[in-house]
């Protein structure tokens, strides 16, 4: 199926409903977030661009992209979470609050007897397993990443170059996330696994805390540049974790005056856009191959906790087809002429293409209405990743693959 599909939670602005706790996302959390990535000698903000001639062309007031692919030179914003688990996990094993763990200790001897050995897995359809590969290496720690198969050879070479040891299964995503949590178990590993369930929350905590670093700069960038704040967060979601993490941090730092949030999956992994729709307060699962060329979004099991925040706090759930993402690609890669250019993947594109589909095709007119999509209208996106597979990127933009409809 072509197109968009969606669903409006009215349940998000409802007074008198008693919601998830967001105490996830505290202020104090927030700052060491920020203090841990800051450790790292590479740690830079990424850029916001404003995309003001695409935002003329399309009748609304400001275009916001926060460009993830600078963000440690990794091409995604995945490092984030990987990388602020580890760190707190081993701020725990050392007794130590994270604001006073010191990454040249870590290899000291003194450091090393403490702890012993210690190897970190997880599962991934790249990005991640790729920052938390890299994260390990950083801190001088090992890795094991679980991959399913499928996976491009691009992003399973690029994790093998940060020293990882790379397993690519017989599965597809949600049963290589199982295989990695087995394997942990019976190996004495540390599961880093963004996917929470019953048993398995405090790590994938965590990560979504780590991404508390890509939203506060936003509202930095912003505060610094003079700017208003956005009217609308557009959110893409495979398990739901950074999209959960940029709720919670509204909701701690906005309040009931945060902007509309929009979350935004493929049509066959849409598996939060399901569960929202049955609207029977729980995660609902999405079976099969989960086909979409949105890669960092292929996930049909919504992470429990993630879930939660985002079906109490959330407005919009859109599920739509992998054509939106490519256009998105496109317009990225060949902006008008006053706007900058953007290398953005698959699953980091998605949410410009939707947006640009949603003003542009007269279908969804009710559709723009209801989100409240006007000429005042404030639009922060998040280009989660750059060219993550480059020969897959050039069939995109340079060959036309999936052409809009």
């Amino acid at each position: 199926m072509r197109g968009i599909r969606f669903f409006f939670n009215y349940r998000s602005r409802d007074p008198s409903i008693e919601k998830a706790s967001t105490d996830f996302m505290s202020i104090d959390t927030i700052q060491k977030v920020r203090n841990f990535h800051k450790k790292f000698s590479q740690y830079q903000p990424t850029p916001l661009r404003s995309l003001d001639g695409l935002a003329n062309k399309l009748c609304l007031d400001k275009i916001w992209v926060k460009d993830e692919s600078y963000r440690f030179g990794l091409n995604a914003f995945k490092v984030l979470g990987g990388s602020y688990a580890i760190g707190y996990y081993l701020s725990l094993k050392f007794g130590i609050n994270i604001n006073e763990l010191l990454f040249d200790d870590l290899k000291s001897h003194e450091y090393k007897k403490k702890i012993g050995e210690l190897t970190f897995v997880t599962a991934t359809d790249g990005n991640h397993g790729r920052g938390v590969a890299w994260a390990a290496r950083e801190l001088d720690q090992k890795a094991i990443v679980f991959m399913p198969k499928g996976s491009s050879k691009f992003r399973v070479n690029n994790i093998k170059k940060e020293n990882a040891e790379v397993i690519v299964t017989d599965e597809y995503y949600d049963e290589t996330v199982k295989i990695a949590a087995s394997f942990a178990i019976e190996n004495n590993g540390v599961l880093i696994q963004d996917t929470a369930w019953e048993g398995n929350t405090k790590i994938p905590t965590w990560i979504m805390q780590g991404y508390a670093t890509l939203i506060d700069e936003v509202f930095e960038q912003l505060k610094i540049e003079g700017k208003s704040t956005p009217t609308h967060i557009f959110l893409q979601a495979g398990v739901g974790s950074l999209a959960a993490g940029v709720q919670g941090y509204l909701m701690t730092k906005v309040g009931k005056e945060r902007p509309i949030t929009v979350v935004i999956e493929p049509h066959n992994a849409a598996c939060l856009y399901k569960s929202a729709k049955i609207g029977d307060n729980n995660p609902h699962s999405v079976k099969g191959k989960l086909s979409t060329i949105m890669a960092g979004l292929a996930c049909g099991k919504p992470s429990i906790i993630a879930w939660d925040v985002l079906r109490d706090y959330s407005d919009i759930f859109i599920s739509c087809s992998d054509d939106i993402a490519a256009k998105g690609m496109r317009i990225y890669g060949n902006p008008l002429p006053s706007d900058p250019q953007i290398i953005s993947g698959e699953s980091g594109a998605v949410s410009l293409g939707l947006l640009a589909e949603i003003l542009q095709n007269n279908s969804y007119g009710d559709l723009k209405s209801k989100m409240k999509l006007s000429s005042e209208s404030r639009i922060l996106l998040i280009s989660t990743e750059g060219d993550t597979d480059p020969d897959h990127y050039r069939k995109v933009v340079w060959d036309g693959k999936y052409p809009s409809s």
